[in-house]
């Protein structure tokens, strides 16, 4: 069993309508994740029920070795970091993120002790005693990230986490979760509808469409280049936009995600088979 995230069978109906089908797929332990879709794909409702939210109609989940399917929100102990941040507005930033740590009832001082830390790590510590009104929407989820590693977990589950902030904002946040994550090697699952932030800050991709995982990484045996990369098919790429990506393993020292190419050009290479194709 994989010491990431292993998710077998996922189905989630909501009334009549099937948001997720018969969704499988793992994610390696201390890398990042990107769900790729459209509104709409499911991907944020498999995060939901990997985060314990939601309760799957059928299937399992097992994170680090050990099943979750049934335990609570609060047996999983995973961070999970929303898209419009979810802070306490009438808490200042210190309190919002030692939060989970009285929640455990962690004693006075280890709680301070964290919290230092983690402000410094943030570049929010001057900020401590203001309030959430009083910060930009980027320093918000900066808090907000800050919150959710608070308690030390071992996995970090991020919901579209710079939807709500501007082009530019977005970027420089992007920018400095990955330098984040290389320092903290949490496993992170990353839902996104925007290719360019699931290149930048991936480790793998996994496309959704109709709830459904459309494309996935291919087992090592079956790659014949050893990059670990293979075309997206055709179908989920042309709707999503995504006609020049490949999806699969970051290459060590690749700055900017994973490597882009075109399937099409792939399909003419001498050896070479076509695009995949459902």
């Amino acid at each position: 069993m994989s010491e990431g995230i292993v998710v077998q069978g996922l189905w989630k109906r909501f009334g009549s309508f099937e948001a997720v089908r018969d969704v499988s797929f793992e994610a390696e332990d201390g890398k990042i994740t990107a769900l790729l879709g459209p509104s709409g794909s499911g991907k944020s409702t498999v995060l939901r029920m990997i985060a314990g939210l939601e309760r799957p109609d059928a299937g399992r989940i097992w994170v680090g070795g050990e099943e979750q399917t049934s335990k609570s929100v609060q047996e999983r102990r995973f961070g999970f970091v929303f898209q419009h941040y979810a802070l306490f507005r009438h808490m200042t930033v210190r309190r919002n993120v030692a939060f989970g740590l009285s929640v455990r009832r962690e004693s006075k001082a280890a709680q301070r002790n964290r919290v230092d830390e983690l402000l410094d790590l943030v570049g929010l510590a001057p900020f401590a005693n203001r309030y959430p009104d009083q910060l930009s929407g980027g320093q918000r989820q900066r808090v907000a990230l800050a919150r959710a590693l608070a308690p030390q977990p071992r996995l970090l589950l991020l919901d579209e986490p710079f939807g709500a902030l501007d082009a530019r904002v977005r970027q420089e946040l992007r920018r400095w979760l990955d330098d984040l994550h290389r320092e903290l090697g949490v496993t992170s699952l990353l839902v996104t509808h925007d290719q360019e932030e699931a290149l930048e800050l991936a480790n793998e991709v996994i496309v959704m469409h109709r709830g459904r995982v459309e494309q996935r990484r291919q087992p090592p045996s079956r790659r014949g280049d050893g990059t670990g990369l293979h075309p997206l098919a055709r179908r989920p790429a042309c709707h999503l936009g995504l006609e020049r990506i490949c999806v699969g393993k970051r290459r060590a020292g690749h700055e900017h995600g994973v490597q882009l190419e075109d399937p099409l050009a792939a399909s003419r290479r001498p050896g070479r088979g076509g695009p995949a194709s459902h």
